[in-house]
């Protein structure tokens, strides 16, 4: 049996099947999978920040000491945290999006004193393991554009 607030009520055997006094409410799983987050937690978000703006003054301080970096501008738009906050990927992308390999290859040489860096910067229980991931937001977008800009699509819109 299910309350006005939709959760199980747990029922007495026998006569008028009445609740117990003491009984608490047990959620049914339609109602748990209800109030299921789909996305990042604002405290996903806010450490992500974080980290991505630590990244962003290490390197632009230069306190990551390697040619490839220091001959690249990168952008790091945006670093996405795991649910326990124990894992962070980070996209980045050099400053015209060239010579994409070499940057990942010398941010994961230097992984792991850039995580000992962040774990200064940043004030958490544990440190995040840090990984690289090339930023494919450009490209998307181009895909997008390009779909949108074709012959099929031109002609449909052209009906309505």
């Amino acid at each position: 049996m299910l309350s006005p607030a939709g959760f199980d009520i747990v029922l007495k055997e026998g006569v008028g099947q009445r609740p117990f006094p003491f009984a608490t409410p047990i959620p049914s799983m339609a109602h748990r999978r209800a109030h299921k987050i789909s996305g990042p937690t604002q405290r996903q978000l806010r450490v992500g920040e974080l980290i991505r703006h630590a990244l962003a003054e290490m390197l632009t301080r230069g306190l990551v000491h390697d040619e490839v970096l220091a001959a690249h501008a990168i952008t790091i738009p945006e670093v996405r945290m795991s649910p326990d906050l124990r894992l962070a990927t980070v996209y980045v992308m050099p400053l015209g999006g060239k010579e994409v390999g070499p940057v990942l290859a010398a941010l994961e040489h230097h992984r792991r004193h850039i995580r000992r860096e962040v774990a200064h910067v940043i004030n958490l229980k544990f440190a995040p393991d840090i990984r690289f991931l090339a930023d494919e937001t450009f490209e998307e977008a181009d895909r997008i554009h390009r779909l949108l800009a074709s012959a099929k699509v031109r002609r449909d819109l052209d009906k309505e």
